[in-house]
C-alpha cells in the first residue's frame, strides 16, 4: 500500500461512491420530470435531451472540464490548467482529502451533467436536437467549468478572495442553468401557441416520479458534498428533506390562496424549488434556516413562474422561475442565516456577521448570472445563425418525437383501449421525414 492510499478514508470513500450514484440518478429522474410535464408528441425527445447530456459531458469532463476546473489556477482565480487534461497524471492512489481523486472527479461530474440537462427544459418542444449535441459540450467548458472553479477550484475567486458560500451548486448548478435558460428562451423564441394554447403536462404521474427521484438522488447532492460520512453531511442531508417539505407546503399554500386548489403539478414544483433553494445553503444555515429558505422559495417561485406571462419569454418548464429564482434566494439567504456551527466561521447578518456577508453573497450571484447570461447568449446566437437552433415549424407542429427521431411514445406500446400501434396506422400528418 502507497502512502497516498493510506490516506483514503474507506467510510468517506463508501459514503461518496454512493452519493455519485444518487446523483447520476438525478438526470433519468429529470427526464422523467420534464418528460412528463410536455405534451405527447414531444416527450421522447425531451428524455433524449437529458439522457445524451450524460454522455456529451462526460467526454468533455474527462478531456479537459475537470482539469480547468479543479486544476491549480493559472488565471488569477479564473481558471485552471490542463495539468490533469484526459484524467492524467491522477491513478487508483491519487487521493482528495480522504476520498479517491477518481471518485471526487467522478462525483462532480455527475454535478456537470445535470447542470447542463437542466437548461433543455427552458427551450422544450422547439430545439434542434443536433444544436443540443453541438450546444451542451461547448457550454460546459466554457460556462459550467469556469464558475465551478471559482466557486470550488484552487484558488478560485468567489471562494478564496471574495469569501462567497456555496456548499452544495447554488451558483455552479442552478444559477448558471436558470440564467443559461433564460438566455435561449430569447434566442429561440416562444414557442408556437404561447400564450395561446393550455400546453399542459400530458402525464402528471410521470412528473411526480421524476420529482421523487430527484429528491432521493438530492441527498447525494447536498449531503455528498460534505465529502465524508461525518455530521456535516447528516445536517446537510436533514436540511435537505427540511426544505424540500417547506417549499412543497409554499407553493400549495400560494395555489390554494391564488387559485382555490392545489395541485399534483404544485407540490412536485414546490418540493423542487426547495430543494433548489437548500442547495448552496445545506451545509451553512441551521435546521430553521432550511425550514424557512425552503419555504421562501415555494412562496416566491411559485409566483416566479408566471412572470414569463407578463415579460413573454417561453420559459417551457419553469427553469428560470424554480431553478435561476430559486438558486438565487438560496445562495443570498447564506448572508442572513449563515451560522458559525455549520461554517466553521462565517456568519450572516442574523447571526452578527453584520451586512458584509450579505454582500458578498449579492456580488457573487449577480456576476455569475451576469456571465452564464451573457455567455450563453453569445452562443447561442452563433449556433443559431450557422447550424439554426430552432426546430422548423412543421417539425414543431407535428412534433419532435416523430420529425427527429422517427418514433411515438407509442410505437411499443398501446393506444386507446389496447389497440396495439403500428407505425402503417398512424395519421397521415405525422408521417413526416426524420430531420436532425
Amino acid at each position: 500500500m502507497t502512502l497516498a492510499a493510506a490516506h483514503v478514508n474507506t467510510g468517506d470513500t463508501a459514503w461518496l461512491l454512493a452519493a455519485t450514484a444518487l446523483v447520476l440518478l438525478m438526470t433519468p429522474g429529470l427526464a422523467l420530470f420534464y418528460g412528463g410535464m410536455v405534451r405527447t408528441k414531444s416527450v421522447l425527445n425531451m428524455l433524449m435531451m437529458s439522457f445524451v447530456s450524460i454522455a456529451l459531458v462526460t467526454v468533455v469532463w474527462l478531456a479537459a472540464g475537470y482539469s480547468l476546473a479543479f486544476g491549480d489556477d493559472i488565471g488569477g482565480g479564473l481558471i485552471g490548467g490542463f495539468g490533469h487534461a484526459g484524467m492524467r497524471g491522477i491513478g487508483p492512489d491519487s487521493v482528495h482529502g480522504s476520498v479517491p481523486t477518481l471518485l471526487f472527479a467522478t462525483f462532480q461530474l455527475t454535478f456537470a451533467i445535470i447542470t447542463a440537462a437542466l437548461i433543455s427544459g427552458a427551450v422544450a418542444d422547439r430545439t434542434k436536437f443536433s444544436a443540443w449535441l453541438v450546444f451542451v459540450p461547448v457550454w460546459a467548458l466554457l460556462v459550467y467549468v469556469p464558475v465551478t472553479h471559482w466557486v470550488w477550484g484552487p484558488g478560485g475567486w468567489i471562494a478564496d478572495r471574495l469569501g462567497a458560500l456555496d456548499f452544495a451548486g447554488g451558483l455552479p448548478v442552478e444559477i448558471t442553468s436558470g440564467a443559461s435558460g433564460l438566455a435561449l428562451c430569447l434566442v429561440l423564441g416562444p414557442r408556437l401557441g404561447f400564450k395561446k394554447d393550455a400546453m399542459r403536462p400530458h402525464n402528471l404521474p410521470m412528473v411526480v416520479l421524476g420529482a421523487g427521484l430527484l429528491w432521493f438522488g438530492w441527498f447525494g447532492f447536498n449531503a455528498g458534498s460534505a465529502l465524508g460520512a461525518n455530521g456535516l453531511a447528516a445536517a446537510a442531508f436533514l436540511n435537505t428533506l427540511a426544505a424540500g417539505c417547506t417549499g412543497l407546503l409554499g407553493w400549495l399554500f400560494v395555489e390554494q390562496k391564488r387559485d382555490g386548489h392545489p395541485t399534483t403539478l404544485g407540490a412536485a414544483s414546490g418540493a423542487v424549488a426547495g430543494l433548489v433553494a437548500i442547495t448552496p445553503s445545506c451545509g451553512t444555515v441551521s435546521l430553521l434556516g432550511a425550514l424557512v429558505v425552503g419555504l421562501a422559495a415555494g412562496v416566491v417561485c411559485s409566483y416566479a413562474v408566471s412572470w414569463k406571462f407578463r415579460l413573454n419569454y417561453d420559459d417551457s418548464l419553469d427553469v428560470v422561475g424554480v431553478h435561476l429564482v430559486g438558486g438565487i434566494i438560496g445562495t443570498v439567504l447564506i448572508g442572513l442565516f449563515a451560522e458559525k456551527a455549520m461554517t466553521g466561521g462565517a456568519e450572516g447578518l442574523f447571526y452578527g456577521g453584520g451586512l458584509a456577508p450579505l454582500g458578498r453573497q449579492l456580488l457573487a450571484v449577480v456576476v455569475v448570472a451576469g456571465y452564464a447570461f451573457a455567455v450563453t447568449y453569445g452562443l447561442g446566437k452563433l449556433i443559431d445563425r450557422t447550424l439554426g437552433f430552432r426546430a422548423g415549424e412543421e417539425q414543431e407542429h407535428t412534433g419532435l418525437d416523430l420529425t427527429v427521431h422517427a418514433e411515438t411514445a407509442y410505437d411499443h406500446g398501446v393506444l386507446g383501449h389496447g389497440a396495439p400501434v403500428a407505425h402503417s396506422v398512424l395519421p397521415s400528418a405525422q408521417k413526416v421525414k426524420p430531420q436532425a
